[in-house]
């Protein structure tokens, strides 16, 4: 009898167990499926808005970091990012530019070659990004590499196919620097006009490359409209005075208007190569014959009054000071209007407000170039054969595997995939389709038949230059 009691509780017991297994399960919380929750579920993760695109999901959110990635626990900020949703099934490209981040839905050139999602990052210290107060020793290259880690390492879990990195300008420097530091995180890496700044001194190839540029006519041609503009710097000058008041623009940070004046002239014939074309020089007036309000318009179109102003100067500080303590600046000759300059290149320094201490670092950038010379992995680089930013870039060399550097003919500062010659278009896209894993056969067998996988989309592949006005990659 008390056997079968036993074995009558114990039957019990097992049932009671037995039943508590769904009711647990069904207590545990479900993963969500929409994306935007998936998103929002991230720790850290809060929503800004979502904005409308057919075809996809785009986020504008924010994403809480440290302020010091040694210290983790001294201090946090919200940092701005974008997420344009295609598929978890399809690979991701991490786009920064170095700067802010445009909070408009559009796809970085590998985001349209792979056909995937695009995360996009703000460059910590760019506003709203911003640590408060802000500790501007805590905005180096390796911080912002930590940054870029964290995210990544919190959306593979949502976003779990091959990751690329990319970027322009100050975003391809961004980009390899971010695979200098985590060179495990990426698939591959497409970096686009990267200057590479490895001796601050030494500018000589900058000089070499307006010795050459395009063709004497035009160098000829814009070297005389430069050297004018400082002949007639006392009426230019009452005109930019005019503009200054005009548009209530102040000079408190270079600290006259005169030493903006000559940063906006000096800046001239670089910013036009940057920007434009060989077959805009005609668009460059007469010196001989131009007036001075012409003259000054044409300066204005060209490099913007605005630039050394303290309103031009500001939204840009992070740059400079990162400029003057890690990347380096150029620092040309200028001979044709050597006997006219009063202040010669500006160095960074002088575009930032003074209560922020700044130090350079004479070897951030020569550790960085050391390591792509030997230790590269699935990187690319590609620039503009007439961008002056391109006369000092990166130079895979021994020891690296499945690196490049493309050059695209005639192409400005916003050289790209689609720029080059056709084999090397071909070469490229291939390698960019590989490193996402999603290579269609054909191409395996044969690389000249790679393509972007996405149709083009007028409103979303938007690939014109975002001109800076002033010497900012």
């Amino acid at each position: 009898m008390r056997k079968a009691l036993r074995w009558v509780l114990s039957l019990a017991v097992l049932i009671g167990a037995a039943g508590t297994v769904p009711a647990a399960t069904a207590a545990a919380k479900p993963e969500p499926d929409d994306i935007k929750d998936r998103l929002l579920a991230v720790k850290g993760m809060s929503l800004v808005e979502e904005k409308p695109y057919d075809g996809y999901r785009y986020f504008v959110l924010n994403y809480t970091q440290p302020v010091d990635h040694r210290h983790p626990s001294k201090g946090t900020f919200k940092q701005r990012i974008t997420v344009l949703h295609k598929d978890t099934n399809r690979p991701s490209v991490f786009f920064t530019s170095g700067y802010n981040v445009s909070t408009t839905p559009s796809r970085s050139e590998p985001t349209q070659i792979v056909d995937g999602n695009q995360v996009s990052m703000e460059y910590r210290f760019f506003t709203p990004s911003r640590p408060k107060p802000a500790d501007w020793s805590k905005l180096d290259i390796w911080q912002a590499a930590s940054d870029q880690h964290r995210i990544y390492k919190a959306l593979k879990p949502i976003y779990g196919k091959n990751w690329l990195a990319t970027g322009g300008s100050k975003g391809g420097m961004t980009a390899t620097y971010f695979e200098r530091f985590y060179p495990k995180d990426m698939d591959g890496v497409v970096a686009y006009v990267a200057p590479n700044d490895v001796k601050n001194d030494e500018d000589s190839r900058y000089d070499e490359f307006f010795e050459k540029v395009g063709t004497k006519e035009c160098r000829d041609r814009l070297n005389a409209v430069q050297r004018e503009a400082l002949v007639r710097r006392e009426p230019l000058e009452k005109l930019y005075a005019a503009y200054a008041e005009k548009n209530k623009y102040t000079f408190k940070t270079i600290g006259t208007l005169d030493k903006a004046f000559e940063g906006v002239v000096l800046d001239l014939v670089w910013g036009f190569w940057q920007y434009s074309l060989l077959s805009d020089c005609d668009q460059a007036p007469d010196a001989k014959t131009v007036t001075d309000q012409a003259l000054f318009d044409y300066i204005d179109e060209v490099g913007g009054w605005s630039s050394y102003s303290d309103q031009g100067l500001e939204p840009y500080t992070p740059y400079y000071y990162q400029a003057g303590t890690q990347l380096g600046s150029p620092d040309i000759k200028l001979p044709h209007v050597a006997d006219l300059s009063r202040y010669g290149y500006q160095p960074p320094r002088n575009f930032v407000p003074r209560d922020i201490p700044m130090k350079f670092d004479r070897t951030a950038m020569s550790k960085v170039d050391n390591w792509v010379r030997h230790k590269a992995r699935s990187m690319m680089w590609v620039y503009g054969e007439n961008d002056p930013w391109g006369s000092e870039r990166f130079r895979p060399g021994h020891g690296t595997k499945d690196t490049y550097v493309f050059t695209a003919p005639g192409a400005n500062h916003g050289a790209n995939v689609a720029g080059l010659v056709a084999d090397e278009k071909a070469k490229a896209t291939a390698r960019i389709l590989d490193w996402a894993g999603v290579a269609p056969s054909a191409v395996e067998k044969d690389p000249k038949k790679a393509k972007p996988l996405a149709r083009f989309d007028a409103k979303l592949d938007r690939h014109e230059v975002e001109q800076h006005h002033g010497l900012r990659p």
